[in-house]
């Protein structure tokens, strides 16, 4: 009886150790799925702009570079949602809405007014400004070099350097009195600076205030018939992703002009004074980096700028039959001949 007894105890020991392995394997296998569904997880990003997706073109491919240096493969082992609002800023905040509803893990912003549009959809998604003129005193940050909520990136700056430019069209053009000043109707504070500035040097501003791409038409014909010496459009993201009908209107009256970034010019526009906008775009693959490594936007300081380009489009300025000084073709960082 003893011996039946022991050997039913041993049947059960061996069923519960059997048991016990059994579970323990279940629940290893379990953290094992778990944590290689945890790595596989792969980041979805969502890129806004104010541009479309054809004027966007160039920093977008800049971004994705940026991206690529760092071992982001778009469709491998990274996501990217691309919203387009194709100049219509109504647009900017049904798509911004659109990236917290899809969950995206971040948001890669290009201009002041988009990166505020997106900032107002969610406090905690992190934002990555690829470029904004002023992120302090527009509100987007606290510091540059402390944030302190959910937006970081790149500050081009780009709205303090109108008085530069001014100085520098002047040094170009000094016979030109009467400036076109064509403004947006979100970049006032850029337009007043524009302003105080233009008057110290001796300009006489024709300012016109434009409240969407519609507006265009009617300022070029306006200035078709009032006939001004130069033509000055205040940097904004409305005016850069309208920049090609700007560029062929200056072009066709023979207006000297001078832009707020790079890509004017490369699009046929005169002459341009700024940072390296698409620079700036590839710059911001870092910030998304780092922040899908588990940096805090609030902790990561705002990169500025620390060169700046003067860049002439020599072959337009011969098509314009005008003639740009020796001197600022020497001064020039580039030459487009």
């Amino acid at each position: 009886m003893r011996h039946e007894i022991s050997s039913a105890q041993k049947r059960k020991t061996m069923h519960k150790r059997i048991f016990n392995w059994l579970l323990a394997t279940v629940m290893l296998t379990t953290v094992s799925f778990a944590e290689a569904q945890q790595a596989a997880k792969i980041p979805r990003i969502g890129y806004l702009t104010l541009a479309s997706a054809a004027a966007n073109l160039p920093r977008r491919e800049a971004f994705l570079e940026g991206l690529r240096n760092l071992g982001y493969i778009e469709g491998q082992n990274i996501v990217i949602e691309y919203r387009y609002a194709d100049s219509n800023a109504e647009r900017l905040a049904e798509l911004a809405a659109d990236f917290v509803r899809l969950k995206v893990d971040l948001i890669v912003a290009g201009g002041t007014q988009v990166n505020l549009v997106a900032k107002k959809a969610t406090g905690t998604i992190p934002i990555v400004m690829a470029n904004a003129d002023d992120p302090v005193g527009s509100g987007l940050i606290e510091s540059l070099a402390r944030p302190g909520g959910n937006v970081t990136g790149l500050s081009s700056m780009s709205a303090e350097l109108n008085s530069k430019r001014l100085e520098l069209f002047r040094e170009a053009f000094p016979k030109i009195r009467t400036l076109a000043v064509l403004w947006y109707k979100a970049s006032g504070p850029a337009f007043k600076e524009t302003q105080t500035a233009a008057q110290s040097l001796g300009f006489k501003t024709r300012p016109l205030e434009l409240h969407g791409p519609a507006d265009l038409q009617g300022a070029f014909e306006l200035l078709t018939r009032e006939r001004p010496d130069g033509f000055f459009p205040v940097t904004s993201a409305f005016m850069s992703a309208n920049r090609k009908p700007v560029v062929e209107f200056a072009a066709k009256y023979k207006l000297p002009a001078m832009y707020s970034n790079r890509e004017y010019v490369e699009d046929g526009g005169l002459m341009s004074y700024a940072a390296n906008i698409q620079e700036m775009h590839r710059r911001a693959a870092s910030y998304v980096d780092k922040i899908l490594k588990g940096s805090k936007p609030a902790e990561l300081p705002v990169e500025q700028p620390t060169k700046f380009e003067l860049i002439v489009n020599l072959k337009t300025a011969k098509k314009m039959e005008i003639t740009i000084p020796p001197q600022v073709l020497m001064d020039a960082d580039r030459v487009i001949k």
